[in-house]
C-alpha cells in the first residue's frame, strides 16, 4: 500500500510540475516573447567583386492591429539603420482599422527606395482556425467564411505614390547607391495567386545591355515552385516571409511547420536554394535565400516560443 501510494504521489507531482511548466511556457510565449522584437543582421556575399556594401531592410508579416503602439514605434526606429532599399514581403495588417497605424509605422521607410509584394492577409483579415491544422500537409482553410476584405488597393496606391515598386507578378528595376538592381516578384503563392513573370518583357531589367549589379527575387510565401522559378531565372538573392519561422519552435530542434511546402530547416534565416548556401560545400549552384520569421502573428494565435519576432538588415557584400 505504501509503495502504491508513493508511486501515485510521484505521478501527481510530475503531472503538476508539467502543468506548471506548460503554464509558464504559455505565459512567456503570449506575454513576453511575442512582443520581444529583435533585429537580425546578416551578411550576404553576393555583390560583384569590388563593390561597396549595400544594405537591404527586410520587413515582413507585421500583422498589425490597432493599438500595437510598441510595434509601430519599433518599426519606425528601424529607419535609423539607414538602409539603401526596403523590401516588404507582405501580411502587413490584420484588422480593417489598421491603416493609420500601419502608415505611421512605415512612414520613415516610404521615404526610401522600396519594393513590396502581397500576402494573403493583406487582402482579407485572418479568421480563427484550429491550430492543429498547421500540422497538416496543407493548413489552408478550403472555404473562407464571410471574409473581411481589407483596403489593399488603397494601401498599394499609397506605397506606389511614395515610390515603392509593386512586384505583383512583375519585373522592374531600381537604382540605389549608384547600383542598378533588377527585381522580380510574385503575388501570394499561399492563395495560388503567383504567376511568375516571363523573361524578356519590356520591364525586364536584364534585357538591353544587361547592366545590372544584382538580380533580386521577392515573394511572400516561399513555396518550392516559386523558389524553383527564381533559381531558373538566375536570381542572385531570393527574399520571402510568411512562415513566421514556425512561430512555435522546439529549442535545439527548430520549427515544426512552415505553413507551406518549404522544409522546416529553412523556416527562417539565410540559406541556399535548392541546395546548401552558395558559400558552403555543395552549394555552388544554389541561389541565396532569406526567409524572415516576421514581426507578428494571427490575432487568433498571439504566441511565439523560441522564435522571436524579427526584422532583418541584410548587408550585401562582394562575393
Amino acid at each position: 500500500m505504501g509503495s502504491a501510494s508513493g508511486g501515485a504521489g510521484t505521478l501527481a507531482r510530475t503531472a503538476g510540475g508539467l502543468a506548471l511548466a506548460g503554464a509558464a511556457a504559455l505565459a512567456w510565449a503570449s506575454l513576453v516573447e511575442v512582443r520581444w522584437y529583435t533585429l537580425r543582421e546578416l551578411t550576404v556575399p553576393v555583390l560583384p567583386a569590388g563593390q561597396a556594401p549595400l544594405r537591404i531592410l527586410h520587413l515582413s508579416d507585421l500583422h498589425l492591429l490597432p493599438g500595437q503602439q510598441r510595434k509601430v514605434d519599433w518599426v519606425r526606429d528601424l529607419a535609423s539603420l539607414d538602409p539603401h532599399l526596403v523590401v516588404d514581403t507582405g501580411d502587413n495588417w490584420a484588422h480593417l482599422d489598421a491603416m493609420p497605424a500601419l502608415l505611421h509605422a512605415l512612414e520613415p521607410h516610404l521615404a526610401r527606395p522600396g519594393a513590396f509584394v502581397w500576402g494573403s492577409n493583406d487582402f482579407i483579415a485572418p479568421i480563427f482556425k484550429n491550430p492543429a491544422r498547421y500540422l497538416l500537409p496543407d493548413a489552408r482553410v478550403p472555404h473562407h467564411p464571410e471574409p473581411v476584405h481589407l483596403p489593399w488597393r488603397e494601401l498599394g496606391a499609397r506605397f506606389r505614390d511614395a515610390g515603392w515598386i509593386d512586384l505583383d507578378n512583375r519585373r522592374d528595376v531600381v537604382e540605389v547607391d549608384g547600383r542598378r538592381l533588377s527585381l522580380v516578384g510574385t503575388n501570394d503563392a499561399h492563395m495560388n495567386l503567383d504567376r511568375y513573370p516571363p523573361a524578356g518583357r519590356p520591364d525586364d531589367a536584364r534585357t538591353g545591355d544587361g547592366s545590372v549589379d544584382l538580380h533580386v527575387g521577392v515573394t511572400h510565401a516561399p513555396y518550392r515552385r516559386v523558389l524553383d522559378a527564381m533559381h531558373d531565372d538566375d536570381v542572385d538573392l531570393a527574399i520571402a516571409g510568411h512562415t513566421h519561422g514556425g512561430q512555435l519552435a522546439v529549442p535545439g530542434w527548430g520549427a515544426l511547420v512552415t505553413n507551406c511546402d518549404l522544409d522546416t530547416r529553412r523556416a527562417k534565416g539565410l540559406h541556399g536554394w535548392p541546395g546548401p548556401r552558395p558559400d558552403r560545400p555543395g552549394g555552388a549552384g544554389s541561389t541565396w535565400l532569406h526567409v524572415s520569421a516576421g514581426l507578428g502573428t494571427s490575432p487568433y494565435a498571439p504566441v511565439r516560443f523560441a522564435c522571436r519576432p524579427e526584422a532583418t538588415l541584410l548587408t550585401l557584400v562582394a562575393g
